[in-house]
């Protein structure tokens, strides 16, 4: 399970995940072997078949994720735990390290897999936004998620 910040606003237009033309996800997950080609946003749904799902902490679209409220944090970080918790994906990827630790509570967190995990049989694995107002280089953070690659596939089905 991706879980991002929240829709940006092209994403709400378009009702696809990660459709903002300036987002890397879908070359991300490419690159890094997650996804057998690099699909497009309007394919977000082909990822199901896959085995990966999409959800938010937050479901109001925003421009930026700096608009997003403290209150919209609290009940996101409930509602997340929730699905979480109904769902269990073998692992919650969290797009961004902010995701994280707004839906944590910590102050800080490395990249890769979290310990302890917030829902007991689920990991936790901190990666960072694939936003293009990122700074990081594309090369840096697909080198993440092949660690997330090489994680789910460890795991037994």
């Amino acid at each position: 399970m991706f879980v991002g910040y929240n829709p940006s606003l092209r994403s709400s237009e378009t009702g696809h995940h990660y459709a903002n033309p300036r987002n890397r996800f879908y070359t991300v997950l490419y690159q890094a072997g997650l996804t057998p080609r690099k699909y497009r946003a309007e394919e977000d749904a082909c990822l199901y078949e896959l085995g990966y799902g999409f959800t938010n902490i937050v479901a109001r679209p925003t421009r930026a994720a700096e608009e997003i409220t403290k209150r919209e944090y609290e009940e996101g970080r409930q509602t997340l735990r929730e699905k979480i918790t109904r769902y269990k994906p073998k692992v919650v990827c969290f797009v961004g390290k902010g995701v994280y630790l707004q839906y944590t509570g910590l102050k800080k967190a490395a990249w890769g897999v979290q310990s302890p995990s917030q829902v007991e049989g689920v990991i936790d694995f901190v990666a960072p936004s694939t936003s293009g107002l990122v700074r990081m280089k594309l090369a840096d953070v697909v080198a993440i998620f092949t660690d997330l690659k090489e994680l789910a596939y460890s795991i037994p089905k």
